[in-house]
């Protein structure tokens, strides 16, 4: 009697994890759709002949960047863009020795250029990046605000490309997409780029098409300064506070523009920990974010219908995780059940809805693949290696993504942890004379190897004692592989082999 309890339960939880994963892929499906449709119609012209150029702040917000700051103001002080029409906030929230070698830096930038450089200091990091942003704000000259993170590395065209998207005088934001200048770094900086190229082609493309909410990505954007001072300014109560003011705006009747064809190189990480701690981040914060606006997107009656779904599915996207992890701890007692009773056989037919998803994930982003990649590149054999590593890998994050779901669930809160960065292009990791590279490992990697192991002990068993249902092993393959994966280099604190 407690056993049918037990299992009934089990089967009602896998069976609403499986919905929601299933409802996630049909919104996948759509984007796609809209995305084809968008490559049908003519693309934006970007104009080259301007006048009357807007004044511009750009705000480089930074904490501990030894490594690249360097290259970034480098690269911002060659923009092709008149020099009486632009300002630099270097938005200093450092607290160790890097502030003097930045300052050293703008005096010498300040020697060779005529461009108004400003080193902008707080007393504290109250608000971590939004505080930052706010603050410099309240000292920015231009009317229009662009911002980069310390990893990226615009070219020289970028904003004179870019501002062409305000002609309408709706937009408040045009976001660029990003490229990756160590995508081939290791397996884990090529897993990133893969589901980074997804965003910025599948769900950026294809809700612009169809004027769904969509979000600036905290960097390689520019915003109307008055779009962000009508919605309530930059705010530091969630994690992700871009996804926080983009929501802000657009409810606001604000309209964010996504030019696909503009690119912002980036530096991906690399380091386990590092990816860890902004997966956390990014998680926590959709979470967040969805407490926050939920109702008021649902209340909004100026919203259709439709939006206000992929609003509700855009903000809940963090949580796929928490379904992503029940229903794979839970398939382990399912698969016993499976062989042990005939009772449930019906379940275990509904439970291909997984499958299904699956290949519907597979599909979606083999066209989105062969589009991103050159063809000398775009293989069958090729995406199959790469989405399966992502598959797999993905899976093994769930775990400590799960737990940041829950953590902004309940409102736990937590401190903005920084993404180091290395100024790394291509090649075997060279760390020596790099600073920040001695992270505390994160605990999450004990449960990690234990999950290794509760999937390995279930493959056993599997092959040794099963004689009726075999339908969890491949998926139970993939997540030995990926948990044990992701617990290798957490020990090591890197990634490693697996090409």
């Amino acid at each position: 009697m407690v056993m049918n309890i037990l299992t009934i339960f089990f089967i009602i939880i896998y069976s609403v994890c499986s919905l929601s994963i299933f409802f996630f892929s049909l919104i996948h499906l759509e984007l796609y759709l809209n995305y084809k449709k968008s490559k049908t119609k003519a693309k934006n012209k970007i104009l080259t002949n301007f006048k009357n150029l807007p004044f511009v702040t750009v705000q480089l917000p930074i904490y501990n960047e030894q490594n690249v700051i360097k290259r970034l103001l480098n690269a911002v002080v060659k923009m092709d863009y008149p020099s009486d029409k632009i300002e630099i906030q270097v938005l200093d929230d450092s607290d160790d020795n890097s502030t003097i070698y930045v300052k050293s830096l703008i005096s010498q930038l300040k020697s060779k250029t005529n461009i108004k450089i400003n080193h902008v200091i707080r007393k504290n990091r109250e608000g971590f990046k939004a505080g930052a942003l706010k603050y410099g704000l309240k000292l920015a000259k231009g009317n229009y605000i662009a911002i980069f993170d310390a990893d990226f590395i615009p070219e020289s065209d970028w904003l004179k490309n870019t501002i062409c998207g305000f002609k309408d005088s709706k937009i408040g934001v045009v976001q660029t997409r990003w490229n990756h200048i160590n995508k081939n770094f290791s397996l884990l900086t090529k897993i990133q780029a893969f589901a980074l190229d997804i965003h910025f082609t599948l769900e950026q493309v294809g809700r612009n098409f169809n004027s769904y909410f969509l979000n600036f990505n905290g960097t390689a954007g520019i915003w109307r300064k008055e779009a962000i001072l009508t919605s309530g300014n930059w705010k530091g109560d969630t994690l992700t506070e871009d996804l926080d003011l983009s929501y802000r705006a657009q409810l606001k009747g604000w309209r964010i523009k996504y030019m696909e064809s503009i690119n912002a190189p980036a530096e991906i990480p690399f380091l386990i920990n590092s990816i860890k701690s902004q997966q956390f981040r990014w998680n926590k914060g959709g979470a967040e974010n969805f407490k926050k606006h939920f109702l008021n997107i649902i209340k909004n009656k100026n919203l259709k219908f439709l939006t206000k779904v992929h609003c509700v599915f855009h903000l809940l996207s963090s949580s796929l995780f928490l379904s992503v992890f029940l229903l794979s701890f839970l398939s382990v007692p399912l698969s016993y059940i499976s062989n042990v009773t005939n009772k449930f056989n019906w379940f275990f037919n509904f439970s291909s809805l997984f499958v299904l998803s699956t290949f519907i994930f597979f599909c979606v982003y083999w066209e989105l693949y062969k589009l991103v990649n050159p063809k000398k590149n775009n293989s069958f054999f090729k995406y199959s290696k790469i989405f399966i590593y992502f598959y797999s890998i993905s899976g093994a994050f769930a775990f400590q993504n799960s737990v940041a779901v829950l953590q902004g669930f309940i409102g736990k809160k937590s401190e903005f942890v920084r993404t180091p960065k290395f100024n790394l292009v291509s090649g075997e990791p060279n760390l020596r004379g790099k600073k920040y590279v001695n992270e505390t490992r994160s605990h999450y990697y004990i449960a990690e190897g234990f999950l290794a192991l509760y999937f390995l002990v279930s493959i056993i068993t599997t092959i040794l004692f099963a004689n009726r249902n075999f339908g969890f092993l491949p998926f139970h393959f993939f997540l030995f592989f990926g948990y044990t994966y992701i617990f290798i280099c957490s020990i090591r604190k890197s990634s490693f082999g697996v090409k």
